[in-house]
């Protein structure tokens, strides 16, 4: 379908404007754009929860943020959020919005992480710190069907923690949702050749986060980087969210038919007329609005068809 109205007319507002590329600035610099970014979009008044606490928890090396939503409403279940941001931007107040809408849509107690981000602290440290929260708010709130979440680079966080889990027998995850997952450091696909430029997220820049985040490129053949190489079996059931005009569609795409091959349960929810991070427009957009209904609808059904936690 054609490119959502909001959407086309925000790209023509950065064609005149034309902002710098993230690649040439400095990463406080990315940030504050990032952030300013995320709080243009906010939109109206935010979603009810109960109670919003932030607190500090220690990683490897190190202590990091998380924020911990308690919804209105409480059907026992728990999800653990990594933001995006491409592992060097973004955080708990950027995906305020977002960590809020979850809350309320899966009656879930919503872990949000802030974890310690590239290229001050490059792989495996954002990784680390995402195993570190996720096995923090399984303590926390024991007993809920457990689900890890993400967008963008924090859907590829969320699922290496979910491959870290499995691959050390531990308990695993309720279900995973992964919304536009970078899966391929290689970049090849016919997506990014075809909306890499011009469409909100470039792939350059793109590239240049990847340089941040994993500097050796010994390390990007890593199962945890290279997602669609990883081996996917025994995996949680997953929600995949992919937009039709981001340059990483065919990643998810790919990866979702990947996990299904290897035997995971996968649901695929793309969002028509859509770009890369159009879960932080959700405020204004409402095309955006939707697909973020649509994506959790989708963890809905999910949670729905696997057992309870006890």
């Amino acid at each position: 379908m054609p490119i959502d109205r909001f959407i086309h007319a925000l790209i023509q507002w950065q064609a005149v404007d034309r902002p710098a590329p993230a690649r040439t600035l400095t990463p406080a610099e990315v940030r504050r754009r990032y952030t300013d970014s995320a709080a243009h979009s906010r939109g109206t008044a935010p979603e009810p929860v109960a109670e919003v606490t932030d607190r500090t928890i220690d990683g490897q090396g190190g202590s990091f943020r998380v924020r911990t939503y308690l919804p209105v409403t409480d059907r026992g279940r728990l999800v653990t959020y990594l933001h995006g941001g491409g592992w060097m931007a973004g955080d708990v107040d950027t995906h305020d919005p977002v960590c809020r809408r979850v809350a309320g849509a899966l009656d879930a107690v919503v872990v949000s992480v802030d974890y310690r981000r590239a290229p001050e602290h490059p792989f495996p440290v954002p990784l680390q710190d995402g195993i570190a929260a996720a096995d923090w708010a399984a303590a926390a709130f024991p007993g809920r069907d457990h689900v890890i979440a993400g967008d963008s680079a924090g859907a590829g966080l969320a699922l290496g923690i979910s491959m870290h889990r499995r691959d050390r027998g531990e308990p695993g995850f309720a279900a995973q949702l992964l919304v536009y997952p970078p899966a391929d450091p290689t970049m090849a696909s016919e997506s990014v050749r075809a909306y890499g430029t011009g469409y909100l997220a470039e792939a350059d820049d793109l590239r240049w986060y990847y340089e941040q985040y994993v500097p050796d490129p010994a390390h990007r053949t890593h199962p945890a980087i290279d997602l669609l190489n990883a081996d996917h079996r025994g995996l949680p059931p997953t929600v995949v969210g992919t937009a039709e005009f981001d340059g990483l569609r065919d990643e998810g795409v790919d990866l979702a038919s990947r996990l299904a091959a290897a035997g995971v349960s996968v649901r695929h929810v793309p969002a028509p007329g859509l770009v890369h991070g159009y879960l932080l427009m959700a405020g204004v957009v409402p095309a955006a609005s939707a697909a973020l209904r649509d994506v959790l609808e989708a963890v809905e059904r999910t949670l729905a068809s696997v057992p309870t936690a006890t």
